[in-house]
C-alpha cells in the first residue's frame, strides 16, 4: 500500500513492513529537505504500531545514497555547517533511537552521509555491487553525521580509523567480512532480502524486540552491572504481556504463535 507522498521519498507499506526509498536522482544525495523529509516519515511511523520493521533504500541500482549534497556545501560557515550536521544526526538519530529494527538495503554506492545512514541502522543487507565510505576527508572535511562516532562502535576501532584518516572506499565483500554489513546478496536481490529478514523479525514477539533493541542499544553505553540491570528490568516487562502469554500457549500446542504487539 503506497503511503502519502514525499518530493523525495517513496513510501509503501507492506503488511508489518514499512519501506522507504530515497528517490533524488542522479545519486540520491541528502539535501536538507530530505533530511527533512525523512525526520517526518520516521515521526509518523513511529506513532503506527502496526509497524514492526522499517526498510531503508535507494531509487536505481547506482547510488543507495551517495552522501551530501555537495553543491550546498561550498558556502557554508563553520557556524552553518555545524547547523547543516544537526540536521544529519538528528535524522540518523532518528533511525537509530526508532523502538522498532530498522533495516537498510544497500543498492550501489553509500559514502559520506549514505554511509553514516547505513550506520544508523540496526542491519545492513548489501548487492554485491554495493561500496562503502566515509569520504569527507576528501574534501578536508570530516563525518558530521554520527560517522566518527557509530563506524567504531560497529567494526575495530583501528579498521574504524584506517577508514575515515584515508576517505578509502571499500567493496561489498570487505564490509562483511570487517563486520560492516549482515549479509551480501546477488545483484537486485537486495531489497526483497532485506524483507525477508524483516518479515522473519515481524513473526517475533513486538514487544520482545523492541526490548531488546533497547537493551542492546543503552546497554553499550553502560557499565557491564548497569547494562546487566537494564536488561533484567527489560525482561521483566515482557513477563506481565500478552504476547508472552501467547508465545507459551503456542509453544505447547505446537503452533505459531499469533502475536498482537500487547
Amino acid at each position: 500500500m503506497m503511503e502519502r507522498g514525499y518530493e523525495f521519498l517513496r513510501c509503501v507499506r507492506e503488511d508489518f513492513l514499512a519501506i522507504v526509498t530515497i528517490d533524488r536522482p542522479p545519486v540520491n544525495a541528502l539535501s536538507k529537505q530530505v533530511l527533512l523529509e525523512l525526520q517526518e516519515v520516521l515521526a509518523a511511523w513511529a506513532a503506527d504500531l502496526e509497524i514492526r520493521v522499517v526498510i531503508v533504500t535507494g531509487a536505481g541500482n547506482k547510488a543507495f545514497v551517495a552522501g551530501a549534497d555537495i553543491g550546498g556545501l561550498a558556502d557554508l560557515t563553520p557556524a552553518t555547517g555545524k547547523q547543516l550536521n544537526r540536521v544529519f544526526q538528528s535524522t540518523f538519530n532518528q533511525i537509530a533511537d526508532f523502538s522498532r529494527p530498522v533495516i537498510c538495503a544497500v543498492n550501489g554506492l553509500a559514502f559520506g552521509g549514505g554511509c553514516e545512514l547505513a550506520l544508523a541502522c540496526d542491519l545492513r543487507v548489501a548487492a554485491e555491487s554495493a561500496r562503502f565510505g566515509l569520504t569527507e576527508v576528501n574534501l578536508g572535511l570530516i563525518p558530521g553525521g554520527g560517522g566518527t562516532v557509530r563506524l567504531p562502535r560497529i567494526i575495530p576501532v583501528g579498521m574504524a580509523k584506517e577508514l575515515i584518516f584515508s576517505g578509502r572506499h571499500i567493496n561489498a565483500d570487505e564490509a562483511e567480512k570487517i563486520g560492516l554489513v549482515n549479509r551480501v546478496v546477488p545483484e537486485g536481490e537486495v531489497l526483497d532480502a532485506a524483507r525477508e529478514i524483516g518479515r522473519r523479525i515481524a513473526g517475533k514477539g513486538p514487544v520482545a524486540v523492541e526490548q531488546v533493541k533497547k537493551a542492546i542499544n543503552r546497554g553499550l553505553d553502560l557499565p557491564l552491572s548497569e547494562a546487566m540491570d537494564l536488561e533484567a528490568d527489560l525482561s521483566a516487562r515482557c513477563f506481565g504481556t500478552a504476547d508472552f502469554q501467547e508465545g507459551v500457549k503456542a509453544f505447547f500446542a505446537k503452533r505459531t504463535p499469533n502475536f498482537n504487539g500487547r
